[in-house]
């Protein structure tokens, strides 16, 4: 035996090993990360949709009620009914300090600032002020209607 070998005896050296894959588990903190924006993403498109889902419901309730209305004749019953859907939408979608306490010319006036361009006021939703408590009042069905359907549109 010659001197390097028997160093090499002593040394007990072992032929090179290649480590083991590295697991998939436990992921990266990068991953992890990922994983709950991801996560939250996700919420906050779901909340989006539900959101959406609810207002679009809404409109056509509120779209349905305003078509009922449409088989009543130009009388106190129609303009009472238009009157408090124009109310109870305009309560859920505006302050209601600003809203609640409102009756006649105000009314009016508020209904044109919030999207009536002059209709109530001047036009066929006047009859919305005195209508519901005069016997019979002198109103066009066709044009409050259309008024209404108008004022609902920008405000649902």
């Amino acid at each position: 035996m010659n001197a390097n070998q028997t160093m090499l005896e002593q040394l007990d050296l072992r032929d090179i090993q290649i480590p083991d894959m590295p697991s998939g588990w436990p992921p990266a903190p990068g991953w992890w990360l990922l994983a709950a924006l991801g996560l939250a993403g996700l919420v906050l498109l779901g909340r989006h949709f539900w959101s959406q889902l609810r207002r679009i419901r809404r409109r056509r309730r509120i779209f349905a009620e305003l078509n009922r209305l449409r088989t009543e004749h130009c009388g106190p019953t129609l303009i009472r009914g238009i009157s408090t859907l124009l109310k109870r939408v305009a309560l859920s979608r505006f302050q209601r300090l600003d809203v609640a306490a409102l009756t006649g010319p105000e009314w009016l006036a508020f209904l044109d600032r919030t999207g009536g361009a002059g209709g109530f006021q001047s036009g066929a939703g006047r009859v919305l002020a005195e209508g519901p408590y005069a016997p019979s009042p002198n109103c066009d069905a066709n044009a409050l209607l259309a008024l209404a359907q108008d004022w609902l549109r920008k405000n649902t």
